[in-house]
């Protein structure tokens, strides 16, 4: 089919991409607090390949719910690509569907250290070809890194989708 087109919206192709092939998603999201799945669920049709997603705020829910290892955890933090990794795989594996993404991080205005400061943020994917993670150092506004992260964790997937072309 056509490449993607800038003029469209991400979401749209993202779902038609997911939609054409037969694929599915399952999201995990923490720093977003849902605001990936508003934006694929914008979409109509979204039902045929979005299974649901995971608000997880806390981290007993990142380890009860998506299975993220307490021992991660503890050694990493939740804000680590190494638990972004886990939050992936466990929304894939919990929604039972071929991708799973995932997002978490510091948006601020509080909660930054030195060695996390506000506007990290780690984004997993995990699909047939397997798991990956991102780092991204974002600024602004709790809003705009919010924002912004919901754009990159897209596009991330939108790539892995047009590279992926099985």
């Amino acid at each position: 089919m056509n490449c993607w087109q800038g003029s469209q919206i991400i979401e749209e192709e993202v779902g038609r991409l997911l939609e054409e092939r037969g694929l599915s998603l399952g999201l995990a999201e923490s720093c977003t607090g849902g605001m990936i799945a508003a934006r694929i669920t914008d979409v109509p049709g979204s039902s045929a390949y979005f299974a649901g997603g995971v608000v997880a705020y806390d981290n007993s829910i990142k380890e009860v719910v998506l299975g993220v290892p307490a021992g991660e955890l503890n050694q990493y933090g939740a804000v680590s690509g190494q638990v972004a990794r886990s939050m992936a795989e466990g929304a894939r594996k919990l929604m039972k569907t071929d991708f799973g993404l995932a997002v978490t991080g510091v948006a601020g205005p509080g909660g930054g250290t030195p060695g996390k400061p506000v506007g990290l943020v780690y984004i997993a994917l995990t699909g047939p070809r397997g798991t990956t993670a991102r780092e991204l150092r974002l600024a602004g506004s709790r809003a705009q890194i919010r924002t912004a992260t919901v754009q990159e964790a897209l596009t991330m997937l939108l790539l892995e989708l047009l590279n992926n072309r099985e």
